[in-house]
């Protein structure tokens, strides 16, 4: 079986470019979890790679395939020199280790949440995985294995996680939408919910 990651790096790569940073994080049973930052212009983006090494799997099967399942990474972009987010290294890493440590899939439309801020002073502590396909295109892989999807997040204060849960995600999305949020803004109020 051919390792995916190069060939994730790669896509990564000719997407957004040169990375500028990376950084690695191991949780204990865990496969390696790297976050690349690329940088364009006032917009940094967060990839993380690792997370498809594995298919991830149903948590109500008995046992995990090792070939089929599907297969994702994550990528947020924020805008630079507003705030800290350098230090969201660690949450997406916790983030893209979860499919193994909690034998959850994730996929557009599900909420994310680390519990804490995603950087200091961030008034996010959850994301909604976004449809993918925009930024950087679905990686297909030899048969038998699914493509590799890269997953945009979008950051969530808590009254918008809240409202999601309740109204659902594309219901959230379209009070973004009418209410002109910048979700590449690391500091940005929560939208009207009300």
């Amino acid at each position: 079986m051919a390792d995916v990651l190069p060939l994730v790096e790669a896509r990564l790569r000719s997407a957004l470019g040169e990375p500028d940073a990376r950084a690695s994080v191991t949780f204990l049973g865990t496969d390696r979890i790297e976050v690349l930052r690329f940088t364009e212009g006032d917009i940094v983006r967060y990839a993380t790679l690792g997370m498809s090494a594995q298919p991830m799997s149903d948590p109500a099967s008995m046992l995990a395939d090792p070939v089929a399942g599907p297969r994702a990474e994550l990528v947020l972009s924020v805008r630079t020199g507003v705030a800290d987010t350098d230090k969201v290294l660690r949450p997406l890493a916790v983030l893209a280790a979860s499919p193994q440590v909690e034998g959850v899939i994730v996929a557009p439309g599900a909420s994310l949440d680390v519990g804490d801020p995603l950087w200091p002073g961030a008034p996010f502590t959850s994301v909604l995985v976004a449809e993918p396909g925009g930024l950087v295109e679905d990686l297909e892989l030899d048969a038998p294995l699914d493509p590799v999807r890269f997953l945009p997040l979008l950051p969530m204060t808590p009254n918008e996680a809240a409202f999601k849960r309740v109204h659902g995600a594309q219901a959230l999305q379209e009070r973004w939408l009418t209410g002109g949020t910048d979700l590449r803004d690391p500091v940005r109020r929560s939208v009207a919910l009300d």
